[in-house]
């Protein structure tokens, strides 16, 4: 499978708390719900289609708590049948067992676990949200495409997916879109470490 990393993002690089005020405060985080404003069917739909792609979610276990306590209750939402039938994997050294079936806890090393996932076959294995995991999956060579979505927002504080310390990567960027409420939507694919190179004039 390809491992797809999914992130929403404010203009500042910020991936906490993306869809309610109360959803993520560690730190004292005060800004969350940053994302929701900029909605719009468009997105949903362009959401639904990467959906369609997935065979199996990866999440680390904050993300996983989250969206185990709201996807199962939302019924009425479009994509809550596949979001809650297909195979789930979280890493965690805290957990035992998951309570969103069907889960599979990682409790080992989350890289060698993932990349075993990847030898399986099948199409997507996506990361939905879960920004530190991501940042150490990233970091281990294990990300084959970036779905970035950026709202245009800047919240001034909060948890970034790529923090000051995280691993150089390059990326090429292989498709773009915006959406009528402001989304940006830029999708990349890993190509190893970033080139360098100094200017010489046009």
């Amino acid at each position: 499978m390809k491992l797809v990393l999914q992130e929403f993002l404010t203009l500042d690089g910020v991936a906490q708390g993306p869809g309610a005020p109360d959803e993520d405060t560690t730190g004292g985080f005060t800004e969350g719900g940053w994302f929701v404003p900029h909605l719009d069917g468009e997105f949903e739909r362009l959401a639904g289609t990467w959906l369609g792609e997935a065979d199996a979610l990866l999440f680390g276990r904050r993300t996983y708590e989250n969206f185990a306590r709201d996807w199962p209750q939302m019924t009425d939402h479009p994509l809550a049948a596949t979001m809650n039938g297909l195979p789930k994997y979280v890493a965690s050294r805290t957990l035992d067992q998951g309570g969103w079936d069907p889960t599979t806890v990682l409790s080992g090393d989350a890289a060698e676990q993932v990349a075993e996932l990847k030898r399986r076959p099948g199409r997507e294995l996506q990361i939905h949200g879960s920004a530190r995991l991501a940042g150490s999956l990233l970091a281990a060579g294990l990300i084959d495409t970036l779905r970035l979505v950026i709202a245009p927002v800047v919240v001034g504080q909060g948890r970034r997916l790529f923090p000051d310390g995280g691993a150089p990567v390059g990326l090429r960027l292989v498709e773009h879109a915006t959406t009528p409420g402001g989304l940006s939507v830029h999708t990349f694919t890993v190509t190893g470490p970033p080139r360098h190179a100094a200017y010489g004039g046009a």
